[in-house]
């Protein structure tokens, strides 16, 4: 499960451990400072170590924080034992890396955090090294308070999610008897600008599975002045072009069937939320799946899609081509297997001469679907409910990749 935010108000305790607020974004900006990117000079170590002093100024013992160096990263691992060993922990994940940013494409330094007009700016202020600190300063709050849980809470913070997730899978593994895996890397509260208050909120059950697909095509070549039939860049071409207009069977699961359902309720366009009711109400209906594939927000929602992304062929002008290759970018519906789809993509192409090899696959696995479970999102609107009140609270499916893959 993915929540965008840790929802519990933030009060003080009473002991001392005031203006949590302002301790959150303290520490969020020093994370933001630290430039965790992939390669040379990487700081995640550095957060890392942000993160366990924090967690060791709020009752937490060494014995109980781990910094696991991994390639030229880390990942973070804290425990807060619960009272019931017989039960299964609960994950609190996020990750500590960002994305390269070149300051000179930003109109701020992407490593030099900023409030301007009561929002924060920085590499990582959405993603994810804010929701990071809110969620260890709320359980700080907690553990101030006096609060025990019952179950013992993990807090698995990874180091490349944003390339290669080698520590998400350390993780994954590590921790595969966990009952429960709440990401704050996700959905989350939409703000009303004008209000300063949420619209609503939506949680994250389930992603579709990233893959990207090298098709290449070979020729003996030859001299342009005498063409061959079986040009290479014409039958790359005419692969595309059926890959690009085929569609995959239109799907439901539990969690974007919520998502579909809720979402009308907010859409001012009713003609297209009677579109998003008619599917939930009968996937097979015709129009239903014409218009909502129509709809570049919604298509993804309702299956798998592939699309060209990339092409490079030929080496002269004046020569045929003899190696023609190009990346079929995929965004798979949860419940298939990556090869299925790229055995799919061969019978598309029908191109007997084309090789088709999916690039890195040992990055990206299938993930299912979350449950969709009822006691989940009850306490999930209680919480949001007691810092806000009662708004629209929703399932999401993503279409890209974040640690909940593992």
């Amino acid at each position: 499960m993915i929540l965008g935010v840790i929802v519990a108000p933030l009060v003080s305790t009473g002991d001392g451990f005031d203006a949590p607020e302002e301790k959150v974004l303290a520490l969020a900006k020093a994370a933001i400072s630290l430039r965790s990117v992939r390669g040379e000079g990487n700081e995640t170590k550095a957060v890392a170590a942000l993160f366990r002093d924090a967690l060791l100024d709020g009752g937490w013992s060494r014995e109980d924080i781990e910094i696991v160096p991994l390639d030229d990263t880390a990942y973070f691992i804290a425990t807060w034992a619960g009272s019931d060993p017989s039960l299964g922990p609960i994950v609190i994940s996020a990750h500590m890396d960002v994305v390269e940013a070149k300051p000179e494409d930003w109109e701020r330094d992407p490593f030099q955090p900023i409030v301007e007009n009561g929002y924060l700016y920085g590499r990582g202020a959405s993603d994810t090294k804010f929701d990071a600190a809110q969620a260890l300063i709320a359980l700080i709050a907690l553990r101030r308070q006096g609060f025990t849980p019952r179950r013992t809470i993990v807090v698995a913070f990874s180091g490349d999610e944003e390339t290669t997730m080698h520590s998400s899978k350390v993780i994954a593994d590590r921790l595969s008897h966990a009952t429960l895996v709440l990401n704050v890397d996700g959905a989350a509260g939409v703000l009303d600008e004008v209000t300063g208050r949420p619209s609503y909120w939506s949680w994250q059950g389930a992603e579709k599975t990233y893959a990207d697909f090298e098709l290449v095509i070979t020729n003996p070549g030859g001299h342009s002045s005498a063409p061959r039939a079986d040009n290479a860049i014409a039958q790359m071409s005419s692969v595309l072009a059926r890959i690009a207009q085929h569609h995959f069977e239109p799907e439901l699961n539990d969690i974007t069937r919520d998502y579909l359902t809720q979402s009308a309720d907010l859409e001012p366009d009713l003609d297209k939320a009677a579109v998003m009711r008619a599917f939930v109400q009968d996937p097979s209906n015709p129009e239903a799946i014409a218009a909502l594939r129509n709809d570049p927000g919604l298509i993804g929602v309702i299956g798998t899609t592939c699309v060209p992304t990339m092409v490079d062929g030929g080496h002269a002008r004046n020569a045929l081509p003899q190696r023609v290759t190009a990346i079929v970018n995929c965004r798979i519906f949860p419940g298939h297997e990556k090869a299925a789809i790229a055995e799919a993509l061969r019978r598309i192409a029908g191109q007997p001469n084309l090789h088709l090899a999916e690039i890195n696959p040992e990055y990206v696995v299938s993930a299912p679907a979350s449950p969709f479970d009822a006691t989940f999102v009850q306490a999930v609107t209680n919480a949001i409910g007691l810092a806000f009140g009662e708004m629209p609270i929703f399932a999401s499916q993503a279409s890209g990749a974040t640690d909940s893959m593992w």
